[in-house]
């Protein structure tokens, strides 16, 4: 399919999720313990053989780099794929002016030399598998200016805060694409992917420069529905959109349920992640482990329930981990009882012995902190 080039969009501005960004960004939070957030979009695109790809970065590019590398563990190193990382970081992370368009324009000679016929866009905040392929043909065969994909659910009331939603008619036609308010139960979630051909791409960029300099790619779009044939295209399958820390642990611990995660993870479709050597996880006597995901070098001596565990972990004698998300490296001692916490790299926890937050509230420790 070389005649696509695949773009990861920088995120909305106003997605923050509290702690985690502050060390790294999204793509490049660790999500079921052995994957980064931003290998599923990687993979969507090389297993759709796009294999001509820009990861755009704002802020605290090094976790992402090193994890990218070359992009050869995702198949697209290639003589004529490459992966590209583009940086824009002349504001800061909450600057009205840091939009998805500025990191396009801070990059535009870059993708004014791009020689594929077609663009197709994709966020770093959400976890889909897509055929982009199949997209495309009904992109071509509809003859749109714009393809949008969406995904319904029945629970935007509760869920769904920092995400957008389409309006269609009975033609998939889109009308709108506005926030999420909350008001009603069903939405058409916006998946903030798109697929056009490069001139319009690149068209709507300026566009989008020249009404306001705080305009978004969502804006520009949404401004030009009237003008511009846009069509929608439903999305079957697990979706999962990461925009704040509750929605992350949301994600995390929703795909322990065995339907959940077959529908993510396909023989077909592999996904692709860079990967590290550790030796098998050890169990030692009176170690308990249920319905939990425990990747590989970690010693269990005590107890996990309904747990995300990443690599190099230590749970400790007499110690108990309840619907928690556990980043790589982390040490918890003998008798701590923790749950309900999104619990970042290198902690140790030995002196508190209980940690707990409400399921519906998520806790956060922060990155190497010792309690």
């Amino acid at each position: 399919m070389a005649k696509a080039f695949g773009i990861i969009a920088p995120p909305p501005g106003h997605i923050q999720i509290m702690g985690l960004q502050e060390h790294r960004p999204i793509g490049a939070f660790s999500f079921l313990g052995r994957f980064r957030m931003i290998d599923f979009q990687l993979s969507n695109y090389s297993n759709s053989d796009i294999d001509r790809i820009a990861v755009f970065v704002r802020t605290n590019p090094r976790s992402l780099t090193e994890h990218l590398n070359n992009g050869s563990h995702y198949n697209i190193n290639s003589k004529r794929g490459k992966l590209q990382i583009l940086f824009s970081d002349r504001h800061k992370e909450n600057d009205i002016y840091n939009t998805n368009i500025e990191g396009y324009f801070d990059n535009i000679d870059i993708l004014e030399r791009i020689h594929q016929s077609y663009v197709v866009i994709a966020p770093p905040h959400m976890v889909y598998t897509q055929d982009y392929r199949e997209l495309m043909e009904e992109h071509i065969s509809s003859g749109a200016d714009i393809t949008v994909l969406y995904h319904h659910v029945g629970d935007a009331r509760e869920n769904y805060a920092g995400c957008n939603v389409i309006e269609i008619d009975k033609n998939k036609r889109v009308l709108s694409i506005e926030r999420n308010s909350g008001t009603a139960k069903e939405r058409n979630i916006h998946m903030e992917t798109y697929v056009m051909k490069k001139e319009t791409f690149l068209d709507l960029i300026y566009r989008a420069r020249k009404i306001s300099a705080m305009y978004s790619f969502r804006m520009i779009v949404n401004e030009m529905c009237s003008e511009l044939d846009v069509r929608a295209v439903a999305h079957r399958g697990y979706f999962a959109a990461v925009t704040d820390l509750k929605s992350y642990f949301d994600a995390n611990l929703d795909l322990l349920r065995i339907e959940q995660a077959e529908d993510l993870f396909r023989d077909d479709w592999p996904i692709y992640t860079k990967t590290t050597d550790f030796c098998p996880s050890k169990y030692f006597e009176g170690a308990s482990v249920s319905n939990s995901l425990v990747s590989n070098g970690c010693v269990i001596e005590g107890t996990v329930e309904n747990s995300v565990i990443g690599r190099g972990c230590y749970i400790g004698k007499g110690a108990r981990v309840k619907n928690c998300v556990v980043s790589a490296y982390t040490e918890i001692g003998e008798y701590v009882n923790v749950e309900n916490q999104v619990i970042d790299k290198w902690v140790k926890i030995s002196h508190a012995n209980r940690i707990t937050a409400k399921r519906e509230q998520p806790g956060y420790i922060r990155r190497a902190d010792r309690l």
